[in-house]
């Protein structure tokens, strides 16, 4: 049992005090006493206990306040240990799409009065053709641009170098035409599709018949990061280097890890397709061109090399490779073949008029942008 004490002052607070045994035997008669004692008019008779319940009491009514704020800050704010959710790009792949639409096109320049069931496996709509079946013939094809519009829903632009014959059954000469095609795509992601499972099934159609595009724009390319032309003398030891490594690289003259510094790994063109191997010109980025000596171990150098190639058949055919070179035990060695030719810092392509460029026949061949992009034949 607990003996309930109470004290007025400023108004009244209740407090407990826990009763010994001996007052739990006390008969309940002695409620007079309690009375006599409950009501306290000054502190000195405030025990131990009831100080601390008074002081507790005036505390939690102080903080209510901050507790509140606390608690609303709190619930407003994410936990220190939760996740954070974070959205994953979708990435599609084009490549589906891009195939299915490289095969269109070919069907459909090929297709002609009778074949129209040819085009049904990528194109369901209505068609009748009024040329006779290959009229034109498409010699090679390749994807140049592959867009997703929409989720699931590509523009693919093929680029063929398509022949056409004439009334006579001739076949004229080859051009390069343009053709653009809206494929929508079914399936998981990474077939083009928006399908999140990997099972989905895949499949493609076009929506449209090809249409007939312009060439893309011809572009100058940017300045390249090699100041210095060395032309093709030998004498140089970097162009030495690069001469025979080129020579055992193609043409499996040598050993080609001769020319290579420790821990690089490079295999040969197999089977050699050429006999020889000649520098016919070297631009490096070096500081000058009339300095020939190499420099202490760990120094590096760009170089872009041209060479011709002869094969079996006496026939010559040029090639450009960039080569990194390293310097050690005062000798240049390759340290990697370059994926492709360095650019100098902030080099960027521009748009240049198209020129022809000769063959070795010295007739001209023209570059894609003055391709010609001659119409198709009438289809209905």
């Amino acid at each position: 049992m607990k003996r309930l004490r109470r004290r007025k002052e400023e108004g009244e607070v209740w407090t407990e005090e826990p009763v010994s045994a001996a007052d739990q035997s006390e008969p309940v008669a002695e409620a007079e006493g309690e009375d006599r004692i409950g009501w306290q008019t000054t502190t000195a008779g405030l025990s131990g206990m009831t100080k601390l319940a008074r002081v507790a009491a005036w505390v939690l009514v102080a903080s209510g306040p901050l507790t509140g704020v606390a608690a609303l800050l709190g619930s407003s704010s994410p936990a220190q240990g939760a996740p954070k959710k974070t959205s994953v790009a979708r990435q599609a792949s084009g490549t589906g799409p891009a195939g299915f639409a490289t095969l269109y096109v070919e069907a459909f320049l090929e297709a002609g009065e009778g074949t129209e069931k040819a085009l049904a496996p990528y194109y369901a709509g209505s068609l009748a053709l009024t040329i006779p079946p290959g009229t034109r013939s498409v010699t090679r094809s390749a994807v140049i641009g592959a867009r997703e519009t929409a989720p699931g829903y590509w523009s693919v632009t093929v680029a063929a170098t398509v022949s056409v014959k004439d009334k006579k059954g001739t076949a004229g000469p080859a051009s390069v035409q343009y053709y653009r095609v809206g494929v929508q795509a079914l399936g998981p992601e990474n077939a083009g599709g928006t399908s999140s499972s990997s099972d989905a099934p895949v499949g493609y159609t076009a929506t449209s018949l090809p249409a007939q595009v312009a060439a893309p724009e011809a572009l100058k390319p940017g300045a390249l990061g090699y100041g210095t032309s060395r032309g093709s003398s030998t004498s140089d030891p970097a162009t030495d280097t690069a001469g025979g490594f080129l020579n055992a690289y193609l043409a499996g003259n040598g050993d080609l890890s001769r020319y290579t510094s420790p821990g690089v790994h490079l295999q040969p063109v197999a089977p050699a397709l050429y006999t020889a191997v000649k520098v016919t010109h070297v631009d490096d980025d070096s500081t000058s061109a009339g300095d020939q000596k190499v420099p202490g171990d760990g120094a590096k150098r760009h170089l872009l090399v041209t060479i011709s190639a002869t094969d079996k058949d006496g026939r010559a055919f040029p090639l450009s490779y960039a080569l990194e070179l390293r310097s050690r035990a005062g000798r240049w060695e390759v340290a990697a073949l370059a994926d492709a030719p360095v650019l100098k810092p902030g080099s960027q392509p521009s748009t240049a008029p198209a020129t022809p460029a000769p063959d070795s026949d010295g007739d001209s061949t023209p570059t894609p942008a003055a391709a010609s992009a001659s119409p198709s034949p009438s289809s209905s």
